[in-house]
């Protein structure tokens, strides 16, 4: 697998099932040593993910973590599972995204108490702007957006140790709230995960759902019930923040003169866009080659914008006549073309930061065909500006 895809960890199957929900066709892919993986797209996207298990604890999570890095080169490391929070602010089934990591059984052990010696790894500043922005966004989620039961995320501090932390008043559970009191949430694997990473030069983010908090109430009634929604939560914003890390890197990675040539060399055909203007092509030699010429000038507003996006039409129509595009993408691309035209007939804020989302998620769905993606480019370039 290309450095073009994401690595997902979790801790429990429960954990790994809400992810691996929402991945389409998952295949076996094993290590030498024996570690299993599954490698799927998010469905509805081409986003490129290998799912893992580490079972608990930080050990445990930093060997499998290395191991995935080694074997997938991804973009990004995702760790993705429930957690307790460690204060009331923090909702059942809300998503904690660490800003950083505490591995908080760093200490020394003197006469007069422990004395807290910690290890902090900080996120990857790129992930936490995209994430802030997915949150502020707040379509991510399951539930409509604005439902007063929708999860919230939220961001701060996450300590990780070598226990499970189910009391509020055991000497433990004090001396955490008194040296990490900035922690949000507590779990046992992050900073292991976290780690990994640092030693590996990949980033990483950890993105936990709520399912209790640390109170003595684990294995009750309500984390049992808490659990899997938690749990779906959090996969829900890791796999949208999968699909939208890899749409900016594709956004990144190449020049936009680079993209043109790109195209020019994979589709054999160059597309040139003119308004009141004469365009001449000199070459020493063309073979095979068409040049289309388009007179429309370039979107400079609302009805131009909607006008580029149904001339985006035709172009999904020609690839897929051409071959270029299978008959489940097209049809996958139209419905988020429709969508994104749906969003921008309203013609308000909202609807056009909701337009953008749309077309990053079509660019991904049509990332194998550079030509599509060159000429949808300059379209969420311009619906950016309106929202």
């Amino acid at each position: 697998m290309s450095n073009g895809s994401v690595v997902i960890l979790t801790a429990l199957n429960l954990e790994y099932q809400a992810v691996r929900q929402r991945l389409a066709d998952p295949l076996v892919h094993r290590h030498e040593r024996g570690t299993r993986f599954e490698v799927g797209t998010v469905r509805g996207t081409s986003c490129n993910v290998a799912l893992g298990l580490t079972s608990k604890g930080n050990h445990s999570a930093a060997v499998i973590a290395e191991r995935a890095i080694q074997e997938f080169s991804p973009m990004a490391v995702l760790f993705v599972g429930v957690a307790g929070a460690l204060w009331d602010t923090t909702r059942l089934g809300d998503v904690v995204m660490a800003s950083h990591v505490y591995a908080y059984h760093g200490g020394t052990s003197e006469d007069d108490g422990l004395k807290a010696r910690p290890r902090v790894w900080e996120a990857p500043h790129g992930i936490s702007q995209l994430a802030s922005h997915l949150a502020r966004l707040n379509d991510w989620a399951d539930p409509a957006p604005g439902h007063e039961d929708a999860p919230q995320v939220r961001f701060g501090a996450i300590a990780a140790g070598e226990i499970v932390q189910n009391s509020r008043i055991s000497a433990e559970a004090k001396w955490i709230r008194q040296h990490y009191n900035d922690a949000l949430a507590i779990e046992m694997e992050a900073a292991g995960v976290a780690q990994a990473g640092h030693l590996n030069g990949a980033p990483v983010a950890i993105v936990r759902g709520i399912s209790d908090r640390a109170d003595g109430t684990k294995n009750s009634a309500e984390d049992r019930n808490w659990q899997p929604k938690a749990a779906a939560n959090a996969a829900a914003f890791a796999t949208r923040l999968a699909v939208e890390l890899l749409g900016e890197q594709e956004e990144t990675a190449m020049p936009r003169d680079d993209r043109v040539r790109s195209t020019d060399r994979l589709d054999r055909h160059v597309s040139n866009t003119a308004h009141n203007s004469t365009v001449g092509v000199m070459a020493g030699s063309v073979t095979g080659s068409s040049v289309h010429l388009h007179t429309a000038p370039k979107a400079s507003g609302p009805t131009d914008l909607i006008s580029e996006l149904n001339g985006f039409r035709e172009h999904l129509g020609r690839h897929h006549v051409e071959g270029a595009l299978d008959e489940d993408t097209y049809r996958e691309a139209l419905t988020d073309l429709d969508s994104a035209l749906r969003s921008a007939g309203r013609n308000t804020p909202d609807s056009w930061k909701r337009t953008v989302m749309t077309l990053r998620r079509l660019r991904g769905l049509v990332a194998e065909c550079p030509a599509l993606v060159a000429a949808l480019a300059p379209v969420v370039a311009a619906a950016g500006d309106l929202a």
